[in-house]
């Protein structure tokens, strides 16, 4: 038929599918019209016959969506340009996760950031090569709120964009001319002994658990909510490097009060710590830290801190107790100076006798601590 303004009017929908009705004055041209409705004007060119969307019937007039159809033919028979199959973003996360699971290095924590966060600030089934620095720049602006959450997206995006870019997804990486997000300034707050107590005598359950032992071993809450009852050697936990931020296993002596709480989570359960509801799938262990953390602060009576705080903490008070730095860092897994270059090469001494009379000065502290009235 020919399209006309006067025929538009008259295209109407198929139940059941979409059609398309094409224009009898130039070749692979015409409008799309969908189940609801709805209409668009497309291209079909090339002996595949590829269909390329101009523009919504409303927004383009029919003359500007077939000058522009006859551009694109143009520069199809002239070589100038040849219209991208890029994959959509949904179908290229799949692909760049496949990859990063198979990767070497590459912690199943890392894996799992990436696809919280390019689900959670992805661009679904847009084109991949139809995604703008604008487009990025706004999913980030929206994010100015929850600064450690930007600067998380921020790299996740520079990284997925720059495979997306050498698997010649993109002939551009959309991020190029952008700043990087300022880092938020490190952390210093350390709870004191009072708010310590406090926080103590307030947790309760799973979570009240898992708060406890980041009180008495100083672990990092990810580590703690982890924990296998396979992981409870004899008076000893033993972290594997699978878990840990520097990929090197750990031991932390346990003291009666951690090997207590430990114990009484023993259940059919491997972990100590299972997650309340599995059927999402999304984890097997507990995750419910925005849910009870408020709850936590409430019911203590105290606020601004993270639980990360907790082990600023531990060694901050450690330290007050006269334990010496290099003892506390091996606690708490850390990679020092001490254990760089050559010293790290030949240097394999555990510090367990010292870790073990670190944890039994802090387990006593924390003990004459609670007993005191409030």
């Amino acid at each position: 038929m020919a399209l006309t303004d006067l025929s538009l009017r008259t295209l109407k929908p198929v139940a059941g599918k979409q059609v398309t009705y094409t224009d009898r004055s130039l070749k692979g041209f015409g409008v799309r019209v969908g189940k609801s409705g709805a209409m668009t004007y497309v291209l079909v060119v090339g002996a595949n016959r590829k269909r390329i969307k101009l523009g919504d019937v409303g927004v383009l007039k029919l003359a500007e969506a077939r000058a522009a159809a006859r551009v694109k033919l143009a520069e199809k028979q002239l070589g100038i340009h040849q219209h991208t199959t890029a994959p959509t973003y949904n179908d290229a996360l799949e692909t760049f996760l496949k990859v990063k699971e198979q990767e070497h290095g590459c912690k199943p924590r890392t894996l799992r950031d990436y696809k919280r966060l390019l689900t959670r600030h992805g661009f679904g089934l847009d084109k991949l090569d139809r995604i703008t620095p604008n487009d990025v720049q706004g999913k980030l602006d929206k994010l100015a709120k929850t600064p450690s959450e930007q600067a998380h997206a921020y790299s996740a995006y520079q990284i997925f964009f720059k495979f997306a870019f050498r698997r010649h997804y993109l002939d551009r990486h959309p991020m190029e001319r952008m700043e990087p997000k300022k880092p938020r300034p490190s952390r210093k707050r350390i709870l004191s002994f009072d708010e310590l107590k406090r926080v103590w005598n307030a947790c309760d359950g799973a979570f009240g658990d898992i708060i406890k032992l980041c009180i008495l071993l100083g672990q990092r809450r990810s580590e703690i909510a982890q924990v296998e009852q396979a992981w409870v050697e004899g008076d000893e936990l033993s972290f594997p490097a699978s878990v840990a931020k520097n990929r090197v296993g750990w031991r932390v002596p346990l003291e009666p009060m951690a090997l207590e709480i430990i114990r009484s989570r023993f259940t059919n359960s491997p972990y100590l710590f299972p997650a309340r509801k599995t059927w999402r799938q999304k984890s097997s262990v507990y995750n419910a830290w925005g849910k009870d953390k408020p709850k936590l602060d409430e019911k203590a009576q105290v606020f601004g801190w993270v639980i990360h705080d907790l082990r600023r903490s531990f060694q901050t008070h450690l330290t007050s107790l006269g334990v010496p730095e290099n003892v506390s860092d091996r606690l708490m897994n850390h990679i020092t100076g001490a254990k760089q270059g050559t010293l790290g090469v030949y240097q394999h001494y555990d510090y367990a006798s010292e870790k073990r009379e670190a944890m039994m000065k802090w387990k006593t502290h924390l003990s004459s601590l609670l007993a005191t009235d409030q």
